[in-house]
């Protein structure tokens, strides 16, 4: 049954509002303009009963239940910052209701009538969701896929070959405490120049990561599939296509996992239809909506994750053209995985859908 909204803006529920990705939502939703009208926060149980502060609000968290959505209906929205199974129960709830659902896990990316929506490349897909549904990338195509865009509308994209060096808040709380424990571990240990030091230090400690994260790269994320690709990386193939409407675009996308707290960076090699020259794609990037262009080598100047930790855009830098091909370009980018990649894309659709009923 669907229920009308008895206030003048639309109601904003954030479901996982204690988590990782949930607290970034709730600073985000204190800097920017003020479009909602009630703001509830949901939880998992053991976190009902918290009081959170939102734009100065004392907003007291409710247990993910019927109950925690009554009064949610038409022109509403509701994010989703939970694991897919948890959305996949809870989404169509909402949709029920009225109230249209933002999800940012990996419940419906691959849904033809679910959109896979970025704003700052492809906005408009946002208004066409028969199921009431509205879904958003994984942080690493979020932290590429803007400065793609606007490449691709320059150029014509034919080729992507991406390598990704992902943070360790990826993989949520758990990831950053894993890796906060093992650098402890390690920290004052004498190590040699073994490599079996940090195995013996760490043990089998290695949390939600293949194996030990500190001091180590992990070129795994996801589950194994045919021909020894991993779910993650055929993850973001599908999506960079999908938000491209470049359904037949060669893609080969390798995870590495690394010792960082926050921030991804990624590795791009990208082919276009068109010969590059890399002074105007440089002016091309720096238009782009969501892309700083940080690029000055000699002076020390590119993204690193330390300087993208905590902002919205995604750094670009390192660009140059490939010596091999005219048409291709080289660059490396940097992003928050939990800000740019996963909180900002969902505030920001939901921002797009409360402007339709406004």
């Amino acid at each position: 049954m669907t229920e009308t909204r008895s206030t003048p803006a639309p109601a904003l529920a954030v479901v996982g509002a204690t988590g990782a990705v949930g607290s970034v939502v709730l600073q985000i939703l204190s800097q920017r303009a003020d479009v909602w009208g009630d703001i509830r926060l949901i939880a998992s149980g053991r976190s009902a009963g918290r009081v959170l502060s939102v734009r100065g609000r004392e907003c007291e968290v409710l247990a993910l239940t019927e109950d925690a959505f009554e009064g949610i209906g038409q022109g509403d929205v509701v994010l989703f910052l939970t694991p897919a199974e948890v959305s996949a129960r809870w989404a169509p709830v909402v949709v029920m209701r009225g109230a249209v659902a933002v999800d940012q896990s990996a419940a419906f990316r691959e849904d033809p009538e679910v959109p896979l929506v970025v704003p700052e490349v492809n906005a408009r897909a946002v208004r066409e969701r028969p199921r009431g549904i509205v879904a958003g990338p994984d942080c690493v195509t979020a932290a590429m896929i803007a400065a793609l865009g606007a490449l691709h509308a320059e150029y014509g994209l034919a080729d992507l070959t991406v390598s990704s060096y992902q943070a360790a808040s990826a993989a949520g709380r758990a990831g950053t405490e894993t890796l906060r424990r093992q650098l402890s571990l390690v920290a004052g240990t004498s190590l040699g120049e073994q490599t079996g030091d940090v195995r013996r230090a760490v043990g089998e400690d290695a949390g939600p990561f293949a194996a030990p994260l500190a001091l180590n790269v992990v070129p795994w994320s996801g589950e194994l599939r045919g021909g020894g690709w991993s779910s993650h990386e055929l993850a973001v193939r599908a999506q960079v296509r999908r938000v491209l409407h470049l359904d037949a675009l060669p893609v080969a996308v390798t995870c590495v996992q690394v010792p960082v707290l926050t921030g991804h960076s990624l590795s791009v090699r990208a082919r276009f239809e068109a010969e590059v020259d890399a002074s105007h794609a440089r002016e091309v990037l720096e238009a782009a909506p969501g892309v700083v262009v940080v690029d000055d080598p000699a002076a020390g100047e590119f993204p690193t994750p330390v300087d993208a930790a905590g902002t919205d855009p995604a750094w670009v830098g390192r660009l140059r053209a490939s010596l091999d091909d005219p048409s291709s370009l080289e660059f490396f980018v940097c992003a928050d995985n939990l800000r740019n990649g996963a909180a900002l894309n969902a505030t920001q659709i939901a921002e797009l859908i409360a402007g339709e009923f406004a």
